[in-house]
């Protein structure tokens, strides 16, 4: 991976972490915990929409929104597991 496929990663993982961020909590995270919600997320998206068979489209904003879905399974997951 480039130069520049890293900092698309991490502009993906910011910007569905903070996504994320607003739609289950509403206030981010701060610049790494954002990036690093969103790049799990992009993982657990990855392995869970193929299952339930949802396709979403590619680019950027395809990417963002697939980071998002999954980082908002993510902090779902997290949720749960903090009240149990």
């Amino acid at each position: 991976m480039g130069v520049q496929g890293l900092l698309v990663l991490l502009l993906v993982g910011a910007v569905a972490g903070w996504l994320a961020g607003i739609i289950m909590k509403g206030f981010g995270f701060g610049l790494i915990g954002n990036i690093v919600v969103g790049i799990v997320g992009a993982f657990v998206a990855g392995l869970v929409l193929p299952m339930v068979n949802i396709s979403i489209g590619g680019g950027i904003v395809g990417s963002i929104i697939h980071a998002t879905i999954g980082a908002v399974i993510l902090l779902f997951v997290i949720g749960l597991v903090k009240r149990g």
